[in-house]
């Protein structure tokens, strides 16, 4: 049985990685006496000699970039992947959890928050990897809208996962049940093959690095108010929301309104007898009709449930609601990490955290990759993961971990002094291309593409003005043809 322990284990007693003639190699630390402004690489330059054992957990986006630039740095890699295939997050799965809010710890989870009719909020161009491009494929029933559905997305990256060589790398079914520090600074991780879901046949290994690519999709967050608990509707969370039809005739209230919100508001609307969206955006003022819509209303954000099934809302008016649609989010959640010690989750923010991937005191041995949001998810994945392979081989140097602390501690102060909640920490949708262009310079790659910033803002100003049509209306076909100029140096791997 996979019985719980801690730091009392010698090295003989854990099995080798697959493919390793003798232990890893010992850790050492990397430092530098200031913050580098540009690569600061060992050796001259040159890459060090210097392979890890390195654990990547999750093959969605994230966990196949971060292997493919592992490996490309030389380092031995196992990715696990409690699914039978890769693309994470990008996986549809029309089965939902047997508790709709996912508030019960021993619920079966759905590692999928997919719905059915999702499609891309993000051009195709700007939204896929930097050296392969995310272009329309013909055939096979390829979808080849610029604004696809969440199945083309799943086939870009097992495109990529069978162009890169990536899926041998990975161990499918294979659930990750706990990583912890070993007393020789090495990593123990323990795993067992699924489905069974029995502790038979647990594995203990050793490697060097741990790179954490879990994704945060599946530990839903939900809005709390006065009344909640005991209101007699239907409560569910965006989550476990698939398909429109179960809302026939009911009337449904959203909270949030954010991407997930807009869209299953829309889908619902065809279906439901009355959609109504409360939003922390609509402060003031009764509710409005949404144009274009007959059953539509934006609403301030909710005051108070009753007992009686009214929904009260903050600008005093209230609703006899059949069913509240939480879409707010989720909680970042790693249930194979002690979250109590040198790394914390405390109000949705994950630290201290060195720009948002390294802790300090176990740089670069632990690092987290795809944690902001708010961002274009796949170049940003993407110059983390070069960053982190390249700080475990040596090649880069990290800053010291005091000088490390502080940047974070700034970092704080200044979300602290903007009047920012701590769960925003990993928001950095204003400043999304300051950080990757500064992840570009530590690695010595390319800054990210004009085009591709341009291509964010249109299509954001695009879908605030237009959020029933900018998937299918764009005045941007300068920047696409810019795009495309761009994707011609990388036509080999179309």
């Amino acid at each position: 049985s996979c019985s719980r322990f801690r730091f009392f284990f010698s090295r003989p007693t854990w099995p080798l990685i697959p493919g390793m003639s003798s232990p890893p190699l010992g850790p050492h630390r990397i430092s530098s006496s200031r913050l580098p402004e540009r690569p600061l690489l060992a050796s001259g330059g040159t890459p060090t000699a210097c392979p890890r054992s390195v654990a990547v957990i999750g093959a969605g986006a994230a966990g196949l970039v971060a292997a493919r630039e592992l490996r490309r740095e030389g380092h031995l890699v196992v990715v696990f992947e409690r699914r039978g295939r890769v693309g994470g997050t990008w996986v549809y799965d029309a089965q939902v959890e047997s508790d709709p809010l996912g508030l019960d710890p021993s619920r079966e989870i759905v590692h999928s928050s997919l719905y059915d009719s999702l499609r891309t909020n993000l051009p195709r161009e700007s939204m896929g990897f930097l050296d392969y491009p995310f272009v329309a494929r013909g055939g096979d029933g390829r979808d080849t809208r610029r604004f696809p559905g969440h199945c083309e997305v799943l086939r870009y990256l097992e495109d990529f996962a069978r162009d890169f060589d990536l899926c041998g790398l990975v161990r499918f079914l294979t659930e990750v049940l706990e990583v912890e520090m070993a007393e020789d600074g090495k990593w123990l991780v323990r795993s067992r093959r699924l489905p069974d879901g029995s502790d038979v046949g647990c594995t203990d290994e050793v490697y060097d690095g741990v790179v954490v690519c879990k994704g945060h999709y599946t530990e839903p967050r939900i809005a709390d108010f006065p009344g909640i608990d005991a209101w007699p509707g239907k409560q569910m969370h965006s989550h476990n929301y698939r398909v429109p039809e179960p809302f026939h005739g009911q009337v449904v209230v959203l909270i949030g309104n954010s991407a997930s919100a807009v869209d299953i508001s829309r889908d619902i609307s065809g279906f439901a007898k009355e959609v109504h969206i409360a939003s922390r955006s609509q402060v003031t003022g009764t509710p409005i009709k949404l144009p274009g819509y007959d059953n539509m209303w934006l609403h301030t954000m909710i005051k108070c449930a009753e007992k009686d099934g009214t929904v009260v809302f903050q600008d005093g008016s209230s609703l006899h609601v059949d069913v509240i649609l939480h879409c707010t989010g989720y909680k970042y959640h790693f249930p194979f990490l002690e979250t109590d010690g040198p790394v914390t989750v405390v109000d949705n923010c994950v630290g201290p955290l060195y720009k948002h991937i390294f802790p300090p005191s176990l740089a670069p041995w632990l690092s987290f990759i795809g944690l902001p949001y708010k961002v274009i998810p796949f170049p940003l994945f993407e110059l983390q993961s070069k960053w982190v392979a390249a700080a475990l081989s040596g090649r880069i140097d990290l800053p010291e971990e005091e000088e490390m602390m502080d940047d974070v501690n700034a970092s704080y102060k200044e979300i602290e002094a903007a009047g920012w909640p701590k769960r925003y920490t990993h928001n950095i949708s204003k400043y999304q291309f300051e950080y990757d262009d500064w992840l570009a310079v530590q690695c010595g790659h390319p800054p990210v593409e004009e085009w591709r910033k341009q291509m964010y803002h249109v299509n954001a100003k695009n879908r605030e003005a237009n959020p029933e049509g900018y998937r299918d209306e764009w005045e941007d076909d300068h920047l696409m043809a810019q795009a495309l100029e761009d994707f011609s140096h990388w036509s080999n791997t179309l």
